[in-house]
């Protein structure tokens, strides 16, 4: 069980590290240098540098710094440490990221591609449990004062505002329409990526040896399961049915296990949209 725990941990901080630095590469190879402000922090850091020429790591920084700052009390220190590790990290390769050649100077190309990168990282971010600031933060706080409002409608309605600016100080609307173009295709690679990593499997296993095997699963696998006593409508044998939730990584080696014990065992997979508890996470 604690290599079990131990390997997941490692995987999140590498989830994370890979989101993390994939929202980096979004910013500085594709959104900033070819002017299109998709909303949140990263917008204002792309205003700023091209109207002041702040740097864009340090701009990241010093904006999701005020905004810790501002919610502290509010957010609550745990959010805000794991904010904290996520944003050094972001300002951190976005600045190394912008001393690279731009990868594209095409600003369909750097729209579209910028959007998922972008949305991508994000969605890997949170799925690891962390978060890299921005207008996350800013959702959270306006939501503590206006609890009714969802989260994700204050989050779009603060990129709004964003992309709005940028019009204000380009004075191009073209920049402005690829602008909500960035932020349709982030937020729908968000969505994917999050509605991905909730998709699950339920496991119906109709055995005579089902006490065998569900000893064998809880103590190799890391899941459980729960045993239901059934009678075989034309058979009117009694068997034990085992019900199991499992990811879609577990199951080659969850059925070989399985069969290893009893091959005659009757295995129905099924898909689950959501699982929640013991083990399980909803990603929003």
């Amino acid at each position: 069980m604690k290599e079990t725990i131990r390997k997941t941990y490692l995987k999140n901080i590498l989830m994370f590290a890979v989101g993390i630095a994939l929202t980096a590469l979004a910013i500085a190879q594709f959104t900033l240098p070819n002017k299109i402000v998709g909303g949140g922090v990263s917008g204002i850091s792309t205003i700023l540098y091209h109207t002041l020429g702040i740097g864009p790591g340090i701009s990241t920084a010093v904006i999701n710094a005020i905004l810790l700052l501002i919610g502290i009390k509010v957010l609550g220190k745990r959010f805000v440490v794991a904010t904290l590790a996520g944003v050094s990290l972001l300002s951190v390769l976005v600045e190394l990221f912008s001393y690279l050649p731009p990868i594209t100077e095409n600003i369909i190309l750097a729209s579209v591609f910028g959007g998922v990168f972008y949305g991508v990282g994000i969605g890997l971010a949170l799925a690891a449990g962390g978060s890299s600031g921005g207008t996350d933060i800013l959702g959270r706080l306006i939501q503590h004062f206006f609890p009714h409002f969802p989260i994700g409608t204050l989050i779009m309605f603060v990129d709004g505002v964003v992309i709005a600016f940028s019009y204000v100080f380009f004075g191009n609307l073209e920049l402005t329409l690829f602008g909500v173009v960035t932020l349709a295709v982030s937020t729908y690679a968000i969505d994917s990526v999050i509605r991905k990593l909730n998709v699950s499997k339920l496991a119906f296993i109709v055995s005579k040896k089902g006490d065998e095997i569900a000893k064998m699963l809880v103590t190799t696998a890391p899941r459980g399961c729960t045993i239901i006593n059934t009678v075989g409508a034309y058979t009117q044998e009694n068997n034990k049915m085992l019900v199991c939730a499992l990811k879609d990584n577990e199951l080659p080696a969850f059925q070989r296990k399985v069969l290893e014990i009893d091959p005659m065992a009757f295995i129905i997979f099924s898909e689950s949209s959501q699982i929640v508890g013991n083990g399980f996470h909803v990603y929003r």
